[in-house]
């Protein structure tokens, strides 16, 4: 299979940052286009009755995680890389999943550190939905052991 879109969801962390650079020269080798997600998400302990977030919250959390991704897609630039940036607003796994059925997206790909847990923060969705179990299409782990 070429894959043609790839879909990488960052956040930022290390194992992100590893997952970018591996994303970037998979992407240039393939041809493929590509699309860089980052979701800005609230804790459950934020919302208020019946799901509320402060709108100041949210804001902010939508500003720090914007500057995730601009710092994702500078980060490729200077390796000579391109990508489309998607800024959500949600559960992780949820908008990683709708964004790479919208693009129609051949594969997707995130960071994961082995030393950590594993119902992380791209895996696990507010009712326990793993990314593996809903993606739209094939999904590269890229691996950190550190």
């Amino acid at each position: 299979m070429k894959y043609q879109k790839i879909l990488l969801a960052y956040n930022g962390s290390e194992d992100g940052k590893r997952a970018l650079v591996e994303c970037g020269e998979l992407a240039n080798f393939l041809g493929a286009e590509t699309h860089l997600l980052a979701v800005a998400s609230m804790p459950p302990s934020l919302f208020l009755t019946e799901g509320f977030v402060p709108e100041e919250l949210l804001e902010e959390e939508k500003k720090r995680t914007q500057a995730v991704l601009d710092e994702g897609i500078r980060a490729l630039r200077e390796k000579g890389f391109n990508a489309t940036g998607h800024l959500a607003v949600g559960e992780p796994v949820e908008e990683i999943c709708r964004l790479a059925k919208e693009l129609s997206c051949d594969l997707i790909v995130v960071g994961h550190n082995q030393n950590t847990s594993f119902a992380a923060r791209w895996w696990k969705g507010s009712v326990g939905a793993t990314l593996s179990d809903y993606a739209p299409c094939s999904l590269l782990i890229a691996l950190s052991h550190a």
